[in-house]
């Protein structure tokens, strides 16, 4: 398996334009066709009219959103010319919550943001990382707002718990994972707690290391402990940072989404504080 169609969501954030790099050097790298897919979130008009001066202010957002967003397709434009990268541009006029899976699910992976809440513009709908994980049925390739200069996929970080999320993540990453220089399994302690049908009973970090080095991927297997009450998202995050890692790759919401969203979970903190890449699948 190899990515051959990439779907990048493009909108008028600030962070569009390095999210639109990183989703042209993977094209370029593997050969992929590449969607510039343009969604936003964008109110009912009907509703600022019950407050003075809203609707105004409306039209002047629009208007700017519309110089901004012709200023992002002539660049996308020049940037696929100048990489010599085949691709196309769609300006979707539907909630990006609804639009983007819908456009992700004839790729082989979705480029997205993460939220981040000093940014309106980055606002595309409620929960919207989390849905699209969720609801594309393919590997999401989530960008962290923080700057990154680094390249994605050279050092890899896999958390692997054995359950059906990781490993549907494990093989989704595969192409990352052949190209990587290093690719480390991590077994957290911890990460298997309220787990007891046997559906998910731990599978060791060994066994999931042979299947990938039939595939051609050096692998190194860790085992690390979260300590009393620790976070395994906290964890994670820590890994990611004492081992140059630039990529994490993760199964998302192996609980309950609800119980996630209402008490946390490795995916709500990674989402909420990832500071490299990190392709998850569900």
């Amino acid at each position: 398996m190899n990515y051959k169609t990439i779907v990048v969501h493009l909108d008028t954030s600030e962070r569009a334009h390095p999210r639109l790099e990183i989703a042209l050097r993977l094209a370029k790298q593997f050969g992929a066709h590449l969607t510039g897919a343009y969604a936003v979130f964008s109110p009912d008009p009907r509703s600022l009219h019950v407050m003075a001066g809203t609707a105004e202010y409306y039209r002047e957002q629009e208007a700017r959103r519309t110089e901004r967003r012709a200023a992002l397709e002539r660049l996308f434009h020049a940037e696929l010319r100048r990489a010599e990268v085949p691709g196309e541009w769609i300006a979707i006029d539907a909630p990006a919550s609804l639009a983007i899976p819908r456009a992700g699910r004839c790729a082989d992976l979705i480029v997205a943001g993460q939220d981040n809440p000093a940014d309106p513009e980055s606002y595309v709908g409620d929960f919207f990382p989390e849905n699209l994980i969720l609801t594309s049925g393919r590997p999401v390739l989530l960008v962290p707002y923080a700057g990154n200069n680094r390249a994605t996929g050279d050092r890899v970080l896999v958390a692997w718990d054995g359950s059906r999320e990781a490993t549907r993540a494990v093989h989704d990453a595969l192409p990352f994972l052949r190209a990587a220089t290093s690719t480390t399994i991590l077994t957290v302690n911890g990460m298997h707690a309220g787990r007891h049908d046997d559906e998910r009973i731990r599978l060791p970090g060994a066994d999931i290391a042979t299947v990938l080095a039939r595939h051609g991927v050096h692998v190194e297997v860790a085992d690390v402990e979260t300590g009393a009450g620790g976070s395994v998202g906290e964890v994670l995050l820590s890994q990611v940072a004492d081992g140059g890692v630039d990529l994490l790759v993760m199964g998302a919401y192996g609980h309950a989404r609800w119980r996630e969203l209402m008490m946390g979970g490795a995916t709500r903190t990674i989402l909420k504080s990832m500071t490299v890449p990190v392709l998850m699948s569900h």
